[in-house]
């Protein structure tokens, strides 16, 4: 192995550490961090070496595999979906083209040369919003399954779709009859489904879940289509299975690594000069046109003010995607290489704004109720109407394993005046249709603890929700609305008492400690009706 670039890829992830730590210190996801790692390094003339490209390559795959993991195919073909995503990258081709046009006419000294053609495509690169950012935000925050969450990555593929699409025709390419074949796999899904339940949960599940990923993005590849979607339709394709969120939560570790080199490669994908920085932090401020586009597009279509609004603000980037298309532009002689260091630089510089706006969007909601709630149409859809506890006592939020335990002990105990609650339309209908009072909705709406405040029923909450940062979000949430009742939180990690109670959580409840007092009780349980018996 060369030396030069063992040290070179150390020193990177060095950096990225060191400047991830920073960005969690001061609020942000470490993602934030990673990018400015990158533009640091760039600047030190320091070029990405092949261990982190092949990270980076590696992360994206995985990344979608886990989004088609997740995914319910369903979501694209709602009009919410489709129609405001492809509205709204017309819209915005056509305004951002028309303006870097009227600048290059009136004589712009970085944009002289560049006929109407040439801003459309600029204009198309900088429609996308950045797959990568989003859904690893949605993770972090646990609101992957939310309304808002499958909205957002919903358009998301649709652009991805789009941008597949463009550079098909900018290569030339015709479609290719092996494509065809790529049907096989799916009369081949109940073996693919039977090899995942025959993995266990060890390496060999992590192995298998990597062999999916990377074949489906190699099976793809060989019929001349993008290797990305492939490793999307295989997320897609054994998403319903019993496994599917084990397989999903035992990968996601790698994923995280591996984007690492993602993050990085952005900051050093194209030389630094101070007419690029400027350019491309003249070029930023236009995300808030696209979010808040985004967000009249949404409520136009029956959404709620507050659906709209976390859509839109986890929207409110540029993309990876961007960076292709420009490339594929610079490949061509369309535009000029310039263009690729610019959009990099826009890029970052999006995602520190988006990361920002994403943290707070639910504040602002909670802040300025009345004036969102004039954006949104009396007529909504079903699945984002306001939540009816019905007179309940205690709350179970989110229905996973634990809130599962908790509910059934909880309903032997006190009955109907239990309800569940989870935020992913899968869990919630498995529950139903097993008999469990279980709602669909989100823990973190200040509206939906406005309404349980005024009943005044509810005196338990349970929250058993993914992690640290969802928990405080509810928190806080019920703090804002005056919630009098007690609050029971669960947590994974030592660290994770301080800020629940300081929060406002009555009770904290260690899982793994708990478990094995639960587990000795149990035994002793048994044990003493044996000896009677």
């Amino acid at each position: 192995m060369d030396v030069a670039i063992a040290f070179r890829d150390v020193a990177s992830i060095a950096v990225a550490f060191a400047l991830g730590l920073l960005s969690r210190a001061v609020g942000l996801p470490p993602l934030v961090g990673f990018l400015a790692a990158g533009f640091l390094l760039n600047w030190h003339g320091t070029v990405s070496g092949e261990m982190l490209q092949r990270l980076s390559d590696l992360g994206i795959t995985l990344l979608l595999f886990l989004v088609g993991l997740k995914l319910d195919v369903r979501t694209l073909a709602r009009p919410q979906v489709w129609a405001v995503a492809s509205l709204h990258m017309s819209i915005v081709v056509l305004v951002l083209g028309t303006a870097i046009h009227v600048l290059a006419l009136a004589g712009t000294s970085f944009l002289t040369g560049i006929d109407f053609s040439r801003a459309l495509l600029i204009a198309f690169a900088l429609s996308f919003s950045s797959t990568v950012f989003v859904v690893k935000v949605l993770e972090e925050r646990g609101r992957t399954a939310s309304l808002h969450g499958r909205i957002a990555v919903g358009i998301l593929i649709v652009q991805d779709l789009a941008a597949v699409a463009f550079l098909a025709l900018a290569a030339g390419d015709r479609p290719d009859v092996r494509a065809l074949l790529l049907l096989i796999l799916i009369p081949l899904r109940p073996l693919l489904s039977l090899v995942l339940q025959r993995a266990g949960h060890g390496e060999l599940l992590v192995l298998y879940g990597f062999l999916l990923a990377l074949g489906g993005a190699e099976a793809f590849e060989l019929a001349g289509l993008k290797g990305d979607l492939g490793a999307l339709a295989l997320g897609v394709l054994i998403a319903g299975h019993d496994k599917a969120d084990e397989l999903a939560k035992t990968m996601l570790g790698f994923k995280d690594l591996f984007l690492v080199g993602f993050f990085l490669s952005i900051g050093v994908s194209g030389p630094l000069t101070t007419e690029v920085v400027v350019v491309g932090a003249a070029i930023t401020p236009f995300v808030f046109f696209k979010s808040a586009l985004f967000l009249g597009l949404l409520a136009g279509f029956r959404l709620r003010a507050r659906t709209s609004l976390l859509a839109s603000s986890s929207l409110t980037s540029f993309s990876e995607f961007g960076l292709i298309v420009a490339a594929v532009g610079v490949a061509n002689g369309w535009i000029d290489s310039v263009w690729l260091s610019v959009i990099a630089v826009a890029l970052s510089l999006s995602c520190g704004i988006a990361a920002g706006v994403d943290s707070v969007a639910d504040r602002i909601y909670a802040r300025y109720r009345t004036a969102w709630h004039r954006l949104q149409r009396r007529e909504r859809l079903a699945d984002d109407r306001m939540l009816d506890t019905g007179g309940a006592t205690i709350l179970i939020l989110g229905m996973g394993r634990i809130g599962s335990g908790a509910y059934e002990a909880m309903h032997r105990r006190h009955g109907e005046t239990v309800v569940g609650v989870d935020i992913d339309p899968r869990t919630v209908r498995e529950h139903r249709s097993a008999g469990a009072n279980v709602l669909l909705g989100d823990p973190s709406d200040a509206d939906f603890w406005d309404r349980i405040q005024d009943a005044h029923t509810v005196e338990l909450v349970m929250l058993a929700l993914p992690n640290l940062t969802a928990n405080l979000a509810v928190l806080d949430r019920l703090r804002a609305a005056s919630f009098r009742g007690r609050v029971a939180a669960t947590a994974r990690f030592q660290d994770e008492f301080e800020p629940l109670e300081r929060a406002g959580a009555a009770v904290v409840f260690d899982v793994y400690e708990e478990a094995g007092s639960g587990f000795a009780a149990h035994v002793t349980a048994r044990e003493t009706t044996s000896g009677d018996a």
